[in-house]
């Protein structure tokens, strides 16, 4: 793999692959976070929005301009980060790299195209309150972060959604969509020194400009543990939705953020054997699927269990987690079994790097971080190095009864 920064400022990684298929992607370092004095929803809207038009292309060219490749042309907007990426054809690499880079400098933001897309948006979030798992985790955590600029949830609010005009996204663009701020990373079988050149060439088409640094690109400051709380709403749904979670390890911990997802994945990973899946699912049958998930953001985290279940097994799944809580608390696991689940989060690891796209993105999200991308080696000796002291150490700090929070859709 080569990486390293642009003349302009541009961080970028490229890995060769055996594959026919290359994948592209644009990560910039802005989200929902930074949206600061804008609307909440601003940044998924930016993200919806660059797709409408730019300073060569129509709406409708670039909607079928990758399409007619046979490729994929796709986005998503997190927390703290928009990322624009394509898959196509190892031939076509050059031409969905230059698209990305339209998309994201070049973006016209034409006002009725904006109304359309306004509609999209808007069914998006009315869509997403039907769906009370996704609603329920969303709530959660902006309640964990409130008064933070994690608490506003990405897809921002009908009425916030409303608000957001023509200018505040070409004024948005400008501020957060400046070369700092982005990375540009390839995967794809092409010589990676040959794919060094190319991705350097790229770059000298950036427009220079200077970003207004306003209330949005606040630095970002620590953010301290809300007090807990554990609220239930009546929701007269058919089944319970509920999560619990803690503030969590942000992504600049180490060693704490590499435990953290270790004990995560222990807990409540995709593997049948994780500790809840095990005791409520395949022992009990009590829940249809639980997880537990760990996310970090740069001043904080969140680790948080998920489940949903028939109302008269509610009780006995917040026992039964409780339970297994508190023997992680209160008993280390042994060497055996920490090898076990390290094996086992290293298949995991493994597994998922096969996928290009995950890959690439992934490469992104590391750029963005840290400005390099560890190597398979790296990351296995990191987790070889953690202990059964450490994963308990870390129990007792997220599990203590007086940090849980809890919300619960009845």
């Amino acid at each position: 793999m080569r990486s390293g920064v642009s003349k302009e400022g541009v961080r970028y990684a490229v890995r060769r692959s055996g594959r026919a298929v290359a994948y592209c992607a644009l990560s910039i370092g802005c989200g929902s976070r930074n949206e600061g004095r804008y609307p909440a929803g601003i940044a998924h809207f930016v993200e919806h929005t660059l797709f409408r038009g730019t300073e060569r292309k129509s709406a409708a060219v670039i909607s079928s301009y990758l399409d007619r490749l046979g490729g994929e042309l796709n986005a998503y907007t997190t927390k703290e980060e928009i990322v624009l990426h394509a898959t196509v054809l190892k031939e076509d690499l050059g031409k969905a790299a230059r698209l990305l880079l339209e998309l994201a400098t070049e973006a016209t933001f034409p006002d009725k195209e904006i109304e359309t897309e306004r509609g999209v948006v808007l069914d998006e979030i009315i869509s997403y309150k039907d769906n009370p798992a996704e609603d329920v985790y969303d709530r959660f955590e902006g309640m964990l972060f409130s008064g933070t600029p994690l608490e506003s949830p990405i897809l921002g609010t009908q009425a916030s959604v409303k608000k957001i005009t023509p200018e505040m996204l070409r004024r948005f663009v400008r501020e957060q969509f400046v070369p700092e701020k982005m990375a540009f990373t390839v995967v794809a079988d092409i010589d990676e020194a040959k794919l060094e050149k190319q991705v350097l060439k790229l770059m000298d088409r950036l427009p220079r400009h200077d970003g207004d640094k306003g209330d949005s690109a606040l630095p970002v400051q620590a953010i301290l543990p809300a007090d807990a709380f554990h609220k239930v709403v009546d929701k007269r749904h058919h089944e319970v939705n509920a999560v619990i979670g803690c503030p969590a390890p942000s992504l600049y911990e180490t060693p704490g953020r590499l435990v953290c997802a270790m004990l995560s994945g222990i807990l409540g990973g995709p593997a049948s054997n994780s500790l809840l899946n095990k005791e409520l699912r395949e022992k009990r049958g009590w829940v249809y699927g639980i997880e537990c998930s760990y996310t970090q953001y740069a001043d904080s985290g969140i680790l948080a269990i998920a489940f949903g279940c028939d109302k008269p097994n509610l009780d006995a799944c917040l026992k039964s987690i409780e339970a297994i809580l508190a023997r992680l608390r209160d008993y280390p696991l042994t060497d055996r079994q920490l090898k076990a689940y390290r094996k086992q989060l290293l298949g995991q690891l493994a597994i998922s790097s096969e996928s290009g796209e995950a890959q690439c993105l992934s490469m992104g999200k590391s750029m963005l971080s840290w400005g390099k991308v560890l190597s398979s080696e790296e990351t296995r000796r990191l987790l070889e190095a953690i202990t059964p002291d450490q994963i308990q150490a870390m129990a007792r700090r997220l599990f203590a009864p007086d940090r849980l929070s809890s919300l619960i859709y009845l």
